[in-house]
């Protein structure tokens, strides 16, 4: 797979251009082209499961002074949820899309965001990793503002500034960076920040970070765009938004950057623990009183990330024994694939009951069991996971993350041990509201009475449903196979952040 790593960005970025040109012969044609292209990446993926890790030099050069591209157990796994969630938000696509117009050029702006995401998991140098955020991200934009609508184009300006903002954060960190160190090889600034004690600089350069990446992750504070992006946006571009790109560009480049750039560090955890806890919080409550279906959804995936972000706090702090953070690391990685799962699900969910109903408020609907019994049972599914019901998949990541917290305080002392228990306990509280929130959901859409103007409501087409039962099967087939998961997959991407030197020899060759 070596030779074909490249083509994770390569091929989207080509065909995405193509596919304007395929679709001037036909516009049918350009549904079976998009698909195939996912198809590919998607199946290069799964493959990349089973890889041993290696590094790509583009054009043959050598590191500091090259491109790499880096494969590891992180990046493997991440790439496999990105493509294989894609690839479900494609088929979906085909029948949801054609109520929109030029769908040549959705198909276009698709593939060059997930060629962003793509880009941004396997590089190995700042320079372009940037550069690939920023393709997804202004892709990213497009997709939210697609239907042309007053609602969909202010959401998307809002999303366009913040992420802007987001952005230059970004970009002002990597210049600071590159002004302290002269490179922008990951492992080479690793490699000199070592031997660099905490100044005014670096405590910028992780500020800058911090505040960027948060803002494409949308932790609290940095999470204004989200709830109006989210709902506006096409549901397959929902599913996107809040199941991959949210994690591409922000939590999986933040965890990237501070395991392997920084290092574990008290300070980091602690920002990040409290940031985490913050958006479970805020997330979860300002969820609960939601009547718009999206809106809802979009909340939950603040109050969800929110775990994903404890879970890696504890992974960087230093004063707990390296079993209990490899454990919180380990429950955050699993949570944030459980998340592109299950939120993806409810997303596609929502679509199919918009795109019969003709409405996104939870309260007009129910009772659509009767009528559209298989996107209400994956809907429901896909609620009992992120309610974190067992035997789903949202069951055992969440069970995880709260066990190393009560570890964590167990074997703590002083004000730590204090700090560790009131974000364990709020890991169980926002867990408990999540399951009330998702029952609430289940009595208004899917039970109780059907509308008399719902009765003549035929379930969504083919091409809609079979994404959908898809995913509602990896909700509760990664839940009963969590053993072979850990063991493989799970434990693969925790060592590959937690092992920095391998990381950095693996790079550098050293």
């Amino acid at each position: 797979m070596q030779g074909y790593y490249p083509l994770f960005t390569a091929l989207p970025l080509a065909m995405a251009f193509l596919n304007l040109l395929v679709s001037k012969l036909s516009k049918k044609v350009s549904d079976y082209f998009a698909f195939l292209v996912m198809a590919v990446l998607a199946g290069m993926s799964i493959k990349m499961l089973f890889v041993q890790p290696f590094t790509y030099q583009v054009g043959g050069w050598a590191p500091p002074w090259g491109i790499l591209l880096v494969s590891d157990g992180l990046s493997s796994m991440i790439l496999a949820v990105i493509n294989i969630i894609g690839l479900l938000s494609m088929v979906f696509s085909i029948s949801y899309m054609n109520t929109y117009t030029a769908k040549p050029k959705y198909y276009t702006l698709f593939l060059l965001m997930v060629a962003g995401m793509n880009g941004v998991v396997i590089t190995g140098d700042f320079f372009n990793m940037y550069v690939f955020l920023e393709i997804a991200s202004i892709a990213s934009y497009a997709l939210v503002g697609f239907g042309c609508e007053r609602e969909e184009l202010e959401a998307s300006f809002k999303y366009l500034i913040l992420g802007g903002v987001a952005s230059t954060a970004v970009l002002f960190g990597i210049a600071f960076l590159y002004s302290m160190t002269g490179t922008l090889n990951m492992p080479d600034v690793a490699h000199q920040l070592e031997f660099m004690e905490m100044n005014r600089a670096i405590a910028f350069v992780l500020a800058m970070f911090i505040m960027g990446f948060g803002l494409k992750a949308s932790t609290v504070p940095f999470h204004a765009w989200l709830p109006d992006a989210h709902p506006s946006a096409p549901a397959p571009i929902s599913a996107m938004l809040s199941g991959v790109l949210i994690k591409a560009l922000g939590v999986y480049a933040i965890a990237r950057v501070m395991f392997h750039v920084f290092g574990p560090n008290d300070m980091i955890s602690a920002i990040m623990m409290f940031l985490g806890a913050l958006s479970m919080l805020v997330g979860v409550i300002m969820a609960v009183g939601q009547s718009d279906f999206k809106r809802m959804l979009a909340y939950h995936s603040i109050s969800q990330m929110g775990y994903v972000t404890i879970g890696l706090g504890l992974g960087l702090n230093p004063n707990v024994s390296p079993a209990i953070a490899a454990f919180g690391l380990l429950g955050g990685l699993f949570h944030l694939a459980n998340h592109a799962v299950f939120k993806s699900c409810l997303f596609l969910s929502s679509g199919s009951f918009e795109f019969r109903t003709g409405t996104r408020n939870k309260f007009e609907m129910g009772g659509l069991i009767r009528r559209m019994p298989v996107t209400s049972a994956t809907c429901s599914i896909a609620s009992l996971s992120i309610s974190g019901v067992p035997p789903f998949n949202g069951f055992w990541s969440k069970l995880i993350i709260i066990a190393a917290f009560i570890q964590a305080a167990l074997y703590s002392q002083g004000d730590s041990k204090v700090w560790f228990m009131i974000y364990g306990i709020i890991a169980v509280f926002v867990a408990f509201m999540t399951l009330i929130s998702f029952v609430r959901l289940q009595k208004s859409v899917i039970f109780g009475k059907l509308p008399e103007r719902f009765a003549s409501l035929r379930e969504a087409p083919f091409s809609m449903v079979v994404p959908l039962i898809i995913l509602a099967a990896l909700c509760l087939g990664i839940g009963i196979a969590y053993p072979f998961i850990h063991d493989t997959l799970l434990e693969a991407a925790k060592d590959a952040l937690l092992d920095k030197v391998s990381y950095v020899n693996l790079l550098i060759g050293s």
